[in-house]
């Protein structure tokens, strides 16, 4: 192609063609026709962006893998430009450039890019609005991105926080069933034994006694001097020995039971120990399935007000420390499992701030998720909340080994991580930057051996006492 042809093809183009015929002719002089077929990759992942490209016809794509698999993040056709643009901060690509259809395209080698600026003004211009556009959409799909990453890690949370309550509330349901069965048995029993008036309100006392919550729970060795005891008391009484299983766990005492005994005749009390005790295993049951379903219920909540389900994404008067907690209940499961101690220490005082609460929840899970990664089994990871001024500080320190005095700069860098490939995106401090600031706030970090701190600063939300206050 000569470069009359190359000048007709620029001319027509969606992008450039309609600055003035110099500044056409100097990207004609400066660069030169590039040709590429289809699979062939332009830029691969993580490389250096060397060049600008001006598409004159065929098909390209840039597919980005951010930890869910690549996906589609923008294509090009003939009219666009691809590559490097002026004043882009862009130094790597975030994804292979892929070639969809055979494509032509005039390439601008990045050493002529300050001579671009210099000498085609109008280019310029319109390279300028395409990088201000290419980095909205760009941070439009980080985000989404980054959200389903944090998605991620509430459903992996969710489903160990509530596998617990689910499997104890069948499990108990399930037990209920023959524990209804012999409650019902126990109390035929206890009807034939023709019972006085004061001798029912006796074995009513020991089975209100029997459902009272136990003084504390009960280890090995303490379950087993327990359950030997009753057993020793119900045989020497002419009783089944076999009920102390059921009264182990409850707060019957022996003294509870030595005045059950007292009130009715020796020959009535295993049927009035049998339906105790028979009660105390209903109520054990159900105290159970209830505590179970409530678990759910909470985590259920968490999860609704974690992602403001049903609100709108608009700056709103915020509770922080519902959301932190929020944040810390499904993120539990990571916790346990390294043996990490959390500790939340709030301000009770705490103003609500003024952001979008599913932008700070999304901050607060991945503050608190990088700190529980950080630390070794056994430490302990430290939030602390409270108002400073007219700001709301948040706080999450853990005792892990630091980031390197070295690299602290670029921590907040799109795409730069620490850990090991596979296992992290390089975008959730970015991201986490990112919505902190967009909700007027900041975030900083303090890091030595022994010692990291990020620092999550957020305006409080102004009301009519605090404007007339000031």
């Amino acid at each position: 192609m000569d470069d009359g042809d190359l000048l007709a093809r620029l001319a027509s183009h969606r992008t450039v063609g309609g600055a003035p015929r110099a500044e056409l002719d100097w990207l004609v002089s400066h660069g030169y026709l590039r040709h590429f077929d289809r699979g062939e990759i332009v830029v691969r992942k993580s490389e250096p962006v060397a060049a600008i490209w001006l598409v004159l016809s065929g098909h390209l794509a840039i597919h980005v893998n951010r930890g869910l698999g690549p996906r589609k993040v923008l294509e090009w056709s003939e009219g666009d430009v691809v590559g490097l643009l002026p004043y882009s901060r862009m130094s790597a690509a975030p994804g292979d450039i892929v070639v969809v259809e055979p494509s032509d395209t005039l390439k601008l080698d990045r050493e002529h890019l300050p001579a671009l600026i210099r000498e085609c003004p109008s280019i310029t211009t319109a390279l300028v609005h395409i990088m201000v556009d290419r980095t909205r959409l760009f941070m439009s799909s980080d985000l989404q991105d980054e959200k389903m990453v944090s998605l991620g890690r509430i459903a992996a949370g969710l489903a160990h926080e509530l596998n617990n309550p689910a499997s104890a509330a069948v499990r108990s349901a399930r037990q209920l069933t023959g524990a209804l069965a012999e409650c019902e048995a126990a109390s035929r029993s206890l009807g034939l034994t023709q019972l006085t008036e004061t001798q029912f309100e006796a074995v009513d006392r020991a089975r209100s006694a029997c459902a009272a919550a136990p003084p504390s729970a009960l280890g090995p060795v303490e379950r087993s001097d327990r359950e030997d005891a009753l057993a020793k008391w119900l045989e020497a009484h002419g009783a089944d020995p076999g009920a102390a299983a059921s009264l182990v766990e409850t707060a019957i005492t022996i003294e509870a039971l030595e005045a059950l005994s007292s009130a009715v005749d020796a020959k009535d009390l295993e049927a009035t120990i049998r339906w105790v005790a028979a009660c105390c295993v209903v109520g054990q049951l159900t105290t159970d399935v209830e505590r179970a379903a409530s678990r759910v219920h909470e985590l259920v909540g968490a999860v609704k007000r974690f992602t403001y389900m049903d609100r709108s994404q608009a700056p709103d008067a915020i509770d922080v420390s519902q959301g932190l907690r929020d944040s810390v209940a499904l993120l539990a499961h990571k916790a346990r499992a390294k043996s990490v101690g959390v500790s939340v220490e709030i301000d009770p005082h705490l103003p609500p701030v003024l952001a979008i609460g599913s932008d700070l929840n999304q901050v607060w899970t991945n503050l608190i998720d990088n700190a529980l990664d950080a630390v070794p089994d056994g430490a302990q990871v430290t939030i602390a909340v409270a108002r400073e001024v007219d700001f709301v500080i948040a706080r999450v320190i853990d005792g892990g080994p630091g980031v390197p005095a070295e690299i602290q700069e670029r921590i907040f860098e799109p795409f730069f991580t620490t850990k090991p490939i596979g296992e992290g995106t390089g975008l959730g401090l970015d991201i986490a930057r990112r919505l902190v600031r967009r909700n007027g706030g900041d975030i900083e970090v303090d890091s030595r051996p022994g010692r990291t701190e990020f620092r999550v600063t957020v305006p409080v939300a102004r009301t009519t006492t605090n404007e007339e206050a000031t």
